[in-house]
Formats: structure tokens, sequence, C-alpha cells
């Protein structure tokens, strides 16, 4: 039904997006339109069910690119259910990127960044703000603007260190015990998650 739904939607808003050309840049910020449009086919081919809400539902529009470097970058971080920082203007963002902990400062190259499970923080001054993320992706752009969209995140300061532990044990023996490739992959990731968190709380 997943698949019979996802071709009529795609079918009802193929002629649109045929006609309409979208611009590659980070100065244009997604109109309300094209929310307007989705959520129409939406309820076109799915009346009885609400739409779901994406990225660009909980992130304010882009500033076009300054002339000159700002001082500080600005941070939308958003999960698919909240958004947890909005146009925040702070000094330096550090994301947990699959290639190492990259550090982006305002001014920064456009670069668009794989997330793994790790620490991302948010400098502002003396202050230092941490989370812990599953995965996601961080997009960078000329206008020293970053967008950071994880799949999951919560505060650093509320992991159980004891619950981490416990999880890391468990999925530590489903790894040994496992006999089929899909039992061996999630139990490596729930080893790679938690060993994340415990890197996280007790580095």
């Amino acid at each position: 039904m997943f698949r019979q739904t996802s071709r009529l939607l795609a079918r009802t808003t193929g002629a649109a997006t045929s006609r309409r050309s979208r611009a590659f840049s980070t100065d244009v910020p997604a109109t309300p339109a094209q929310d307007s449009n989705f959520i129409e086919s939406w309820k076109k081919v799915i009346p009885n069910i609400d739409p779901p809400k994406t990225p660009s539902s909980f992130m304010t529009p882009r500033p076009a690119t300054p002339a000159s470097i700002p001082s500080k970058i600005t941070v939308n971080f958003v999960l698919p259910y909240a958004s947890e920082l909005s146009a925040k203007e702070v000094d330096m963002v550090i994301v947990p990127a699959t290639t190492g902990q990259m550090g982006v400062l305002p001014g920064h190259v456009p670069t668009i960044a794989e997330l793994k499970p790790g620490v991302l923080s948010v400098h502002e001054g003396n202050d230092v703000t941490k989370y812990f993320l599953s995965s996601g992706f961080a997009l960078i752009h000329a206008n020293s603007v970053a967008d950071i969209v994880a799949v999951e995140a919560v505060p650093l300061d509320h992991i159980d260190p004891a619950l981490v532990q416990k999880g890391l044990a468990e999925f530590t023996q489903k790894l040994g015990s496992a006999t089929t490739d899909l039992e061996k992959a999630e139990a490596q990731i729930g080893v790679d998650v938690h060993s994340a968190m415990n890197s996280a709380i007790t580095g």
C-alpha cells in the first residue's frame, strides 16, 4: 500500500514539479507554495491521514549570502519531530562527521557531511551545549548557515551511564550469538551507538 501511495503522490505532483524549476542556491529559501502543493497532493491521495512534516517545516528562510564573513554562524538544528535550534547565532559548531569531528566556523566552505553517532557541540562564547546524535546530515552553506538534520538527538547530560553500559553489554552479547546477517547488522548498530554514547559521556 505504501508503494502504491508513493506512486500516486509522485504522479500527482510530477506535473507541478516539471513546470516549476527550483534554483540550486543557498540564497533561495523554500517557498510555502512548495509545501502547500505537497499537502494538497497528499490529501487527494490519503485524506484520512495527516501529511508528514519535513525539516523545512521547522526552519526559517535562510538569509542571503553576506558580502563579508560574519562574526557568527547561524545554526538550524532539527529532528523529524522538533526544532532544537532555529536561526541560532553561535561562534562555532563541531559535528560528528563520518570522516571525523568537523569544526564549523563562519565562512566555512559549503559542505554536505554525513553524521555518525557522536557529539554535536554548540559553542556560544564560554558556553558549550552538547547533544548526542544517532545519525543525520550537516549542510554547511556559503552564507555561514549550518543546517543540521538528525534522526535522533538528546542533550548529553540527559544520558544515563548505567543504561548505556547495560545496552552495550546486551548488544555485545547479541553480536556474539547472532546467526544471520540481519541479526549481526542490528547488533553491530547497537554496539556502535552504545559505544559512541559511552565514549561521549566518559570522554
